[in-house]
């Protein structure tokens, strides 16, 4: 079967490599179609795409919007027009909230004894700031072992360092991906069945599912496929790569059918 990752992160948000190494992982691993899809900021891709175009690799714009309905409901937007103010402005307000609920995060985590500043996390951050970094920290300072453990440590719900997410609604998010040129994908829509409104989401605009994910169970791909047949919508393929150290996938490339291949092909091309 073909492979494919329409959903990598670099450094630009809260992956540990930067684009073009991103891009060389991906090579590595076989992609055929490819997108970088940084957290609320575009400033990686044309890195990428640069190197893409040089190796050859179909190369798709992309981008990850978070929402503030649910820590992981998150939509990806792919060809969008990386030139479109509007939506770079969009793109800025939410590093922006962002900054602010990292910035409440320290100061809990600050309350509840544990010795971290802004500096010691700001100072990571190339450009979009997220609790990674927090975490990252935590781990560098010797208060978990890895990432992961930070995560479920401090900074999930019920924890010392959790902060309810900030940004905009899942139909906003989507909107602002259309009002761009571009098509909305709801992202790895199976670690959030709970928050599922297909209905709204097409109403909205929703263009396709990412299907196939690497924390998908078979019976969660096939109850995909079945609504993506349900409203029209198209299939996708990613790993969410953040880099080998990343605490997530450790290779870049999802298998995908061929008959979704094919429709993914006549859709982003």
């Amino acid at each position: 079967m073909p492979v494919i990752d329409l959903h990598t992160h670099s450094f630009f948000s809260d992956g540990t490599c930067s684009p073009e190494e991103v891009v060389h992982a991906a090579l590595k691993s076989g992609v055929q179609i490819f997108s970088l899809t940084d957290h609320d900021t575009m400033d990686g891709v044309a890195r990428a795409q640069l190197l893409a175009s040089e190796r050859k690799l179909k190369f798709v714009c992309g981008v990850e919007i978070s929402t503030c309905e649910h820590d992981h409901l998150h939509f990806t937007g792919y060809n969008i027009d990386a030139n479109d103010v509007s939506f770079q402005t969009f793109l800025k307000e939410n590093r922006e909230k962002r900054i602010g609920r990292i910035r409440q995060v320290i100061k809990q985590l600050q309350e509840a004894g544990v010795e971290i500043t802004e500096e010691d996390v700001f100072s990571r951050v190339s450009n979009t700031v997220s609790r990674a970094h927090v975490a990252d920290t935590l781990k560098a300072k010797g208060y978990a072992p890895t990432r992961q453990a930070a995560f479920r440590k401090y900074l999930i719900e019920g924890q010392p360092g959790y902060v309810a997410p900030i940004g905009v609604t899942a139909t906003q998010a989507i909107a602002r991906i259309k009002k761009a040129g571009g098509l909305a994908v709801i992202a790895h829509p199976g670690i959030v069945t709970d928050h599922w409104d297909f209905p709204a989401w097409k109403e909205a605009g929703l263009d396709g599912i990412e299907v196939f994910y690497p924390a998908h169970s078979f019976s969660i791909r096939q109850e995909l496929l079945h609504l993506a047949d349900k409203y029209g919508l198209f299939a996708t393929a990613g790993s969410d790569y953040h880099g080998p150290k990343g605490g997530r996938s450790s290779t870049p490339g999802i298998q995908i059918p061929q008959n979704h291949y094919n429709k993914l092909l006549s859709t982003l091309f």
